[in-house]
């Protein structure tokens, strides 16, 4: 899932291949948690599932715009009554780690992507929080005191990126918790750095440029979170050019409606947060929609985004179509993750923005299993 809703985004996707509840008498996110930084940044192994994910929309000083998506998953596949001592076999399997990285040449209107899957193994993949590194394979996450530094390479696309926050970490939701569905445990510990200043290089079928902008961090843990209800979700990051941000999820349910757990976070200029109930906005798809020729998924590519507390109307639309991660594993649902442009109003004075748009359930229901 990435990003879950809360990415989201996330959310995502290994969630799909876990047990789920308290099975293997992993930890439950409730109410209460006491986050501690940087450690709440790196890994949760008494949690199930966690992911960290990165998104933005970067340009060249010639103004070539380009989008791009670094995803790591950590999905626990054994349960902690068994799991070993803290000697195993390098080649013992306690956790899979998935990864996605996907770039959207939004002007030269490519969209490449490519995944992998791992064991820990001997180095293979791994969260370090002595380290400061989270990785697979030559994919890679280094931090160096507050500044992140991102590498991916593949056959046909790459980054470097160093990214800076501007703001201080986001805990999103109530209480330290951000709710998806009734009951206790159906949450994850969510947390955001929702502006982080860009520069490096993208690399492009042999075509390398510097590049700058705005990127997005989230990172959740959990083990349980959607029910049966539940099809799938929508998710919106948007950074808005005054110096606010956005992060707004919708819960659709499988009988056609919006679930009341959707909800969402409004940042302020100075980094303090705000969070809103799914009774503050409202998120109408409109106009254009894309159909994958390979999920058959028709995705809504036109949004409207009303915010009556904030006095915000946006209109979020993307330059790029086909922007759909397509899933190589049959028990992981495909997405499309994309980035998108944003325009409206704020109490009645134009407003212009960025972000990224993640969609799921739209060619089948999402099932955790």
């Amino acid at each position: 899932m990435r990003r879950w809703p809360g990415a989201l985004a996330g959310c995502l996707l290994l969630a799909a291949l876990a047990a789920g509840g308290q099975e293997g008498g992993y930890r439950l996110a409730l109410p209460g948690y006491r986050y501690e930084f940087p450690r709440d940044l790196f890994s949760h192994p008494e949690f199930q599932t966690e992911w960290w994910y990165y998104t933005g929309n970067l340009r060249t000083r010639q103004g070539r715009a380009f989008g791009f998506e670094l995803t790591f998953f950590r999905q626990a596949v054994a349960g902690r009554e068994n799991r070993p001592g803290p000697s195993p076999s390098p080649w013992d399997v306690q956790d899979l780690y998935l990864a996605h990285f996907a770039l959207s040449d939004l002007d030269g209107g490519r969209f490449l992507h490519d995944q992998r899957m791992n064991r820990a193994g001997p180095g293979l993949a791994g969260v370090s929080f002595e380290a400061r590194r989270i990785w697979n394979g030559n994919w890679q996450v280094q931090w160096s005191g507050d500044e992140q530094h991102l590498q991916a390479l593949s056959r046909a696309h790459g980054v470097r990126l160093a990214l800076r926050p501007g703001k201080p970490p986001v805990v999103h939701g109530l209480d330290g918790v951000s709710q998806k569905a009734e009951g206790a445990g159906r949450a994850s510990h969510y947390i955001s750095f929702t502006r982080l200043d860009t520069t490096g290089t993208i690399e492009v079928e042999g075509e390398r440029y510097e590049v700058e902008g705005l990127s997005w961090m989230d990172h959740e843990f959990f083990t349980h979170q959607l029910t049966r209800e539940q099809a799938g979700w929508d998710w919106f990051s948007l950074q808005l050019d005054d110096g606010t941000d956005l992060m707004l999820y919708r819960l659709r349910r499988v009988d056609g409606g919006v679930d009341p757990y959707s909800a969402g976070t409004y940042i302020d200029a100075a980094g303090r947060a705000r969070h809103l109930a799914s009774s503050d906005f409202r998120l109408e798809p409109r106009g254009r929609t894309w159909k994958s020729r390979a999920t058959g998924g028709n995705y809504p590519l036109e949004w409207t985004i009303t915010i009556d507390p904030l006095a915000l109307s946006l209109q979020l639309s993307t330059p790029l179509q086909a922007q759909e991660i397509v899933s190589r594993h049959p028990s992981v649902p495909s997405y499309w993750e994309g980035a998108i442009r944003v325009t409206g109003t704020r109490a009645g004075s134009p407003i212009t923005g960025s972000g990224y748009l993640e969609m799921t359930g739209y060619d089948r229901r999402v099932v955790l299993r």
